[in-house]
């Protein structure tokens, strides 16, 4: 058939009435997408498109967005796999389950739009369409509700009733509030009861806790596909007996769910729960269109292979019986009789069967145009394909800064015009365009002649990060995060009494008045009682290893000797700093100006929205660039923070002041990947930027060279090579160090010796904790970026002894959801062999490897291959520490992970979980008799912590031993052990303080000054109100420790918006918190009022109006008296507590210096 008699891929031929099946060949590349959302803008009904496998689902979803041209007339829905393996012992993760219901729901109404499934998805059965629907209720504003029933009614659904909120399915009911993450919804919601009517319903932070927007309406679907109704679970326990033999009680499964559990892998019991199971079509509209992709019925049928081999392994198991495939499954005849009833198109580019009535359409494959960097002419080929082809072309671009890029490669007339999308190219006679367009596969179409050519197709080998999430807003205050990790047992420092273990929290009446007190365990079994209102006194121990912590003895001079020798030492440190700050002070340059207008455009294209910590650092920054003195700022944070937006920023202010910036990082392959994001983020700014780099031709690093050298090259990106004396700048301002602790001795002495005379800003992950931020803040500049930028998924981890069962099935479960695999092997002797056994145990899966020894080169083009999905399996040693972020690399398999420290566990697991998939961490163990015992408590450790963002302020000691040891020298870690770390921060700042001030530090002083206030009425977060005993810990943390009404008030509007109406005790605990700040300004040590008065009590140096408090007891002498040097007596009849607030506000306003008021 000549080309142009075939079908236009614009203008669809849809099946007829009489036609069942047709069948579409000679769709090439993004054809397939594009044909579909043509077909799908000519129907009334929904298109349904079969895929062969999760990934071609996903790049197929993808495309159509690009390609339809109203994606509300036209939604498109993906209907994610569970992405276990059939017969599964891990259920689902909770967001994937949302997902699937919300899709399943919204199906039942769908009368238009494209929905795309991979077969094997397809294949399961699932729950029963009227189970669904039925299950589905609404809440509406003024709707009135009984709390138990609706209690019992989430319970039957499958909801988790938790302390608070944070992930789909999960429920908290405290009072009349009610906070539920419901499935298919972004955000949780709160919903407030007024008696039993909903008197608002609004949407909040799952990570702030905090109250969002306010809406009308709430949708709840069940949180399961299965169901724990008791009818549900008496059918469960009927068919369980009809399908297995035995006693059930012996099987855990079938105990769980009589006992209204639901353990892990429960999704492969499913139709013991209904009557009837339903399938996939079920839910479509009867007069949907099926379209079939190539190759699906291969897929299928590898797909029941897989099932009949997992069913035969897993049926061994005899504590875990299971179901035949039959009635989990549907096998290729069930989807043929099913499929009957619908229109089918299936898409074959191999024509096997000539009868067939094949419509062929007019695309051709498309070729790669490859640019080739090295060459006079690097568009040559892409120059010829452009002259040879009659129509017109469109290259589609990833990203904005990936469009400017490539416009820069055509000189003159051949400069592509920039298009807004594709709908406009098509309405266009534009001959060659550009547009921004992130598909995979190219596009050649004959009859209207039009050629879309990708970035895959001219550039093979570039990695682009793809940020799989948008990043959210995450606060978490710091001195919360030090008591996050209190467990029961744990040591902490009482700064009076020394180090002691943390017993939990308890009541006392006192008087008549009930007290909440913090129980402290100190050596020789002494107790010790701490009132709530005392938190700030309180810090996690952190030191050696929790369980060796020194406990001291109450009651001796023990703790204060320990205290004034580590303070002795800490004088030392506090002069060396001093005097680095002074030969820092001393160096001048101009200020930078900062342009308002330029610096708002530039930081308009950054698409996330900055972190709290991130602003800060950004602050910071410039302030230092607007100073006179040269910056010196070490910005820390875990990879993925948001540290090269702060770099980015301070680059642009520097070119923006003539100046040139460069960057330095440790291995060619950060710099190539920062290259290509710095071209990104700067694409629409006359600014060059160029890369320095072994990967350069000699030509092409000459040039860079004396672009530098004439100052045409206004940002450099490069490795150490950047430091040699033969480098010259035109005129450098600013150097930016990546990952300062990987350099060598030399290179370090060389940036020591730039900080006179330019601008320096140092990006580490090394963990320095954000207590060393105060004690050094007017030294060495530090900023700290503790928040994780998006909810990225925390890291599931798993310790087990190495067994080939197992790594089968973490590679396998990895892969059939579309995924790749890090297995990090640190031995370069062995690791090819490591790779052979991997290929022999899974023969269908692509592996390679890759470590330090091999050619810069090929290690590069093996971890682009990887990146580009080219191989599965990538075997390699520690150098993926530092490597490029690989979204789909979601399991990381560790071998002899107890020969690693806990940061390196830590940072190696971090380079999974990147995206919006689930990851695993499997930490592959010897027999336990090999290990030592500190790898043991190591691994324990590592598996206990799933939290992101703990790297950083990990409860684990030896990072922050590690960081200090950095900025102070080793010598310090010895007292640092002795009085924990926190303490040892405080005293060094006081040091400094006071040298500045040429006073001595006293040491027999209290480190804080505190004032302490008893007005005898309860002042406590009661159990009943708030159960949760962290939840209270942390909430007395931050009331004791906050210093300004502002903030206290926020305090106090965050809980009743969290937790409902505050009881008295907890309105008390505000009232007392804020005289307690008024009391602290004036210097008054404690006040002790009761109903016939009391005492109040000052420090030496107060700052208080004496004249006024004399003045106050002559005209009253009967009511005030002064009791010795320091404090007076009050005699009066204060009966109600609103007495006693009221009195002490009108004293304490009464004695204030009117100079300093």
């Amino acid at each position: 058939m000549s080309v142009l008699s075939r079908q236009s891929v614009l203008a669809p031929k849809l099946p007829i009435e009489s036609e069942k099946k047709s069948y579409w060949s000679r769709l090439y590349g993004s054809a397939k997408s594009l044909i579909i959302a043509n077909t799908s803008s000519q129907m009334k009904n929904p298109v349904v498109v079969i895929t062969k496998d999760v990934l071609s689902a996903v790049n197929l979803a993808n495309e159509l967005q690009q390609f339809v041209k109203n994606t509300e007339e036209t939604p498109i829905k993906f209907f994610p796999d569970w992405e276990t393996l059939p017969y599964d012992i891990y259920s689902p993760y909770q967001d994937i389950l949302s997902e699937r219901l919300k899709t399943l729901y919204e199906l039942t109404n769908l009368s238009s739009g494209i929905v795309v499934v991979p077969i094997t998805t397809l294949m399961h059965r699932l729950l029963p369409i009227d189970h669904l629907l039925k299950n589905a209720f609404s809440l509406d504003l003024g709707q009135k509700i009984n709390l138990d029933d609706f209690r019992k009614r989430l319970i039957r659904q499958g909801y988790n009733f938790v302390s608070h909120v944070t992930e789909h399915g999960e429920v908290c009911i405290r009072g009349s509030l009610i906070d539920i993450y419901p499935m298919g919804k972004n955000k949780p919601f709160r919903v407030d009861l007024l008696d039993n009517e909903i008197d608002s319903i609004r949407l909040f932070d799952p990570e702030t806790q905090r109250s969002i927007e306010k809406i009308d309406y709430l949708r709840i679907l069940p949180a399961r596909e299965i169901s724990l109704a008791d009818e549900n679970i008496a059918r469960f326990r009927e068919n369980w007996r009809t399908c297995f033999q035995g006693n059930p009680n012996q099987y855990p499964i079938y105990r769980d769910v009589s006992h209204s559990l639901a353990p892990a892998g429960i999704e492969y019991y499913l139709p013991l729960f209904y009557k009837e199971t339903s399938t996939f079509f079920d839910y479509i509209d009867d007069n949907a269109m099926l379209v079939f992709d190539e190759e699906v019925d291969a897929a299928a049928e590898s797909f029941l292979e897989d099932i009949a081999s997992r069913y035969q392994q897993e049926s061994q198991n005899s504590e875990r019986p299971i179901l035949s495939p039959d009635k989990i499954f549907l096998d290729v005849d069930d989807l043929d009789n099913i499929s009957k009833k619908f229109t089918q198109i299936h898409i074959n580019n191999l024509k096997m069967d000539s009868d067939l009535n094949f419509i062929e359409y007019d695309s051709s494959m498309p070729m790669n145009v490859p640019v080739d960097a090295r060459s006079k002419e690097p568009t040559k080929l892409l120059t010829q394909f452009l002259n040879e082809f009659k129509g017109r072309v469109l290259v589609a671009a990833e990203t904005k800064g990936r469009l400017e890029i490539i416009s820069q490669l055509f000189k003159g007339d051949n400069k592509p015009l920039i298009i807004e999308d594709w709908v406009s190219f098509l309405k266009s006679e534009i001959k060659f365009g550009i547009t921004i367009m992130p598909i995979e596969s190219g596009l050649i179409l004959n009859k209207s002649n039009i050629a879309v050519i990708t970035e895959a197709q001219l550039f093979g080998e570039r990695a682009m990060q793809r940020r799989l999430r948008r990043r959210q807003r995450l606060d978490v205050d710091s001195i919360v995060r030090n008591l996050t990790e209190l467990r029961v047992g744990a040591p902490v420092v009482h700064e009076e009494h020394g180090v002691g273990r943390y017993r939990g929290l308890i009541n006392i009446d006192i008087e008549g008045v009930l007290c909440e007190f913090i129980h402290l365990e100190y050596a020789d079994n002494d107790k010790l009682y701490v009132p709530v209102s005392a938190l700030d006194l309180i810090s996690r121990y952190t030191g050696v290893d929790p369980e060796n912590a020194p406990l001291h003895r109450l009651g001796t001079g023990q703790w204060s000797k320990v205290k004034r020798k580590a303070a002795e030492k800490v004088y030392d440190v506090a002069a060396e700093l001093l005097e680095l700050q002074a030969l820092r002070a001393a160096k001048k340059r101009e200020p930078y100006t900062l342009d308002q207008n330029e610096y708002y455009s530039f930081i308009q294209s950054f698409p996330f929205e900055e972190t709290p910590g991130q602003q800060e650092a950004i602050n910071s920054m410039i302030n230092d660039l607007l100073s006179t003195q040269p910056m010196d700022r070490l910005v820390c944070g875990d990879s993925g923070f948001g540290k090269t937006e702060v770099a980015m920023r301070a680059a642009f202010i520097a070119v923006q002041n003539g100046k040139q910036a460069a960057l330095l990082v440790p291995t060619t392959l950060l710099a190539q990947q920062h290259y290509k994001n710095f071209c990104d983020r700067f694409a629409d700014w006359p600014i060059k930027i160029d890369l320095l780099s072994r990967f350069r031709t000699k030509k092409e690093q000459d040039l860079v060279l004396s672009s530098m050298k004439n100052g045409r090259a206004d940002i450099v990106i490069g490795t150490h090579k950047l430091l040699q004396d033969d480098i010259i700048f035109k005129n450098l301002g600013l150097i930016i160090i990546d990952e300062e602790h990987r350099y060598g001795v030399r290179q370090k002495e060389k940036i020591k010796s730039l900080r006179s005379q330019v601008d320096l800003l140092t990006l580490t992950a090394t963990p320095i904790p954000r207590t060393l931020n105060m004690a050094l803040s007017d030294l060495r500049e530090l900023s700290i970026i503790v928040t994780p930028p998006s909810r990225r998924l925390a890291v599931k981890t798993f310790v087990s002894e190495k067994s080939d069962h197992l790594l089968k099935e973490a590679i396998l479960r990895e892969i059939k959801r579309g995924g790749q695999v890090f297995y990090l092997h640190n031995n370069i002797r062995t690791i090819n062999e490591v790779a052979k056994k991997i290929n022999s145990l899974l023969p269908e899966v692509r592996v390679q490897f890759a470590h330090g020894k091999m050619p810069e080169k090929q290690l590069e083009s093996v971890m682009l291959d990887f990146y580009h999905r080219r191989f599965n399996v990538l075997v390699c040693t520690t150098i993926i520490e530092t490597g490029i972020d690989i979204p789909t690399a979601n399991t990381i398999i560790i071998d002899r992970a107890d020969k690693f420290g806990l940061a390196q566990l830590y940072q190696l697991r971090g380079r999974v979980g990147r995206s919006h998939h689930r990851a695993y961490a499997y930490l592959m163990v010897p027999e336990r008799k090999v290990m030592t015992k500190d790898a043991i408590k190591r691994l324990k450790a590592i598996e206990a912590l799933e939290e992101l963002g703990i790297g950083f302020t990990l409860a684990t000691h030896d990072l922050e031993i590690r960081g200090a040891g950095e900025i102070l020298g080793e010598g310090q870690s010895g007292h640092i052990q002795e009085i924990g770390f926190a303490l040892y921060m405080q005293l060094l700042d006081r040091a400094v303080q006071a040298m500045k001030d040429n006073n001595m530090l006293d040491l027999d002083q209290p480190l804080t000054r505190r004032t302490e206030i008893d007005l005898h009425i309860p002042a406590l977060i009661p159990e009943v109100f708030l159960p949760d005993v962290h939840m209270r810990l942390i909430m007395y943390k931050r009331i004791a420790s906050v210093n300004d009404e502002s903030d206290l008030n926020d305090i106090k509007e965050e809980m009743i918006d969290r937790f409902g109406a505050l009881p008295e005790a907890v309105d008390n605990l505000f009232d007392i918190a804020k005289l307690k700040q008024k009391a602290y300004l004036l210097g008054i040590r404690k006040i002790d009022l009761g109903v016939q008065g009391g005492r109040i009590y000052f420090h030496e140096n107060s700052n208080i109006d004496t004249t006024r408090i004399l003045e106050i007891i002559e005209s009253n002498p009967e009511n005030y008296k002064l009791d010795g040097q320091d404090k007076i007596r009050i005699s009066k009849e204060l009966t109600e507590k609103e007495s006693r607030i009221e009195f002490l506000e009108y004293f304490l306003d009464e004695i204030v210096l009117k100079e300093a008021a």
